[in-house]
Formats: C-alpha cells, sequence, structure tokens
C-alpha cells in the first residue's frame, strides 16, 4: 500500500529566518532517516517551502511524521499530507515526474490538516487520505489512524523542545539516565518532565506501529 507524503512548513512566509528553519528541518529529516530508514523515496525539498517523499506502508509513514515532528526545533513547525493510492512517474524532459492517486491523495490530506488547523483544531499537523479507488480496507485503515493522529498530534503539540527531545529518545529506548547525561539535568527532572507532557502515550504508540 504505498503511501505519498507532502510535507509544507508552517507559516513560512512568516518566518524571521527562512534559511535557519529549513536547515533545521532539513537537520530533522536526515536524523530521522538514519535512525528509521523506512523511506521507498526519502523526503527532499521540492519548491518552496515542500518536501515530499514515497513510503511502503502507512504505518512507516505515520513512525516519520511523529519523529520529524520530535526532532524539530521551536523555530520551526510542519504538516504532514499523507496519501495512500497507486504511485507513478511521468515521463519528462528534465526527468521523471511523481503523479498518480496516492499524490492527489497526499495534497487533498495537507489541505485537510490546513483547514483542521485554522478553525476547529489548531494542534492538527498531520492526516490520512486514502484515494477514491482505493479498497474499503484503505479507507478504514486512513479512518484508524486520523483518529490516532488527532491525539498523538495534540499531545506532541503541547511539548516543549526538551520534552519532544526527551521523547524521540525514549522512542528509541534511551534510558532516562542516559537521557539526563545529555540534557544536563536530573533523572528526575526527565521523570518528571516525560510524565507531564504525556510522553509515555506517544512513546507507547510508536512502539505499536510496525514501519
Amino acid at each position: 500500500m504505498p503511501v505519498a507524503m507532502t510535507v509544507d512548513i508552517v507559516g513560512s512566509r512568516r518566518l524571521p529566518d527562512r534559511d535557519a528553519a529549513q536547515r533545521a528541518l532539513d537537520d530533522a529529516v536526515a536524523r530521522v532517516e538514519r535512525d528509521l530508514p523506512v523511506a521507498e523515496r526519502p523526503l527532499r525539498p521540492t519548491v518552496g517551502d515542500e518536501l515530499q517523499g514515497v513510503f511502503t506502508s502507512l504505518d512507516g509513514a505515520l513512525a516519520t511524521t511523529l519523529l520529524v515532528q520530535l526532532a524539530l526545533p521551536d523555530i520551526v513547525q510542519c504538516r504532514f499530507g499523507l496519501g495512500v493510492g497507486a504511485t507513478g512517474l511521468v515521463a519528462s524532459a528534465s526527468g521523471d515526474i511523481p503523479d498518480g492517486p496516492a499524490w492527489w491523495a497526499a495534497r487533498a490530506a495537507i489541505d485537510h490538516v490546513h483547514a483542521l488547523e485554522q478553525r476547529t483544531v489548531p494542534s492538527a499537523r498531520t492526516w490520512v487520505v486514502a484515494h477514491d479507488e482505493e479498497p474499503d480496507a484503505a479507507h478504514e485503515a486512513a479512518r484508524r489512524a486520523d483518529l490516532y493522529l488527532l491525539a498523538r498530534d495534540q499531545l506532541v503539540g503541547g511539548m516543549s523542545e526538551r520534552a519532544r527531545r526527551l521523547t524521540y529518545g525514549r522512542c528509541f529506548g534511551v534510558t532516562q539516565r542516559e537521557l539526563a547525561a545529555q540534557e544536563g539535568i536530573t533523572q528526575s527532572a526527565v521523570s518528571q518532565l516525560l510524565a507531564a507532557s504525556g510522553a509515555a502515550a506517544v512513546v507507547e504508540g510508536f512502539g505499536l506501529l510496525e514501519p
């Protein structure tokens, strides 16, 4: 079940340092790709503030969106549109162009999450849409993923930058003692921050994914 992903930067035109934001995003994506190399076509900038990539499974795409959010510093936030469907290439004199139903669904997904963010759910950052021609199972998987994402993004959106760093580490089994040493704080402080931020639920959800 191929999943196309489109990513854009929240409020990119209002950022005081667009170059710094792009560097931070590039660094976050590179880190996630090292730690969880599940992309069929890795996320890469396309034009303006967008990145695109392709994943072989929905779980892999969901795990990637979580880790990128956790890896990003406060200066930049992203939206993620995930489209379930067929992907293909259109021949062009300048090289093959990615196209197909999954990309159309990814665009619809990112438009939807932007609308949610602007209206009823300011914390929304990620959405999944299955193309109309996909089987019922794909639409049900997308619906269940969106239920998960609404809660997950709410938790991640409320975290401080340090809490996100700690949560990222816990997703990969880094101990609280090790995290405390990295942050220069006590293990007790790490434990309290993880508990207060709801990190345990985010880490447990990550562990249930099968990228």
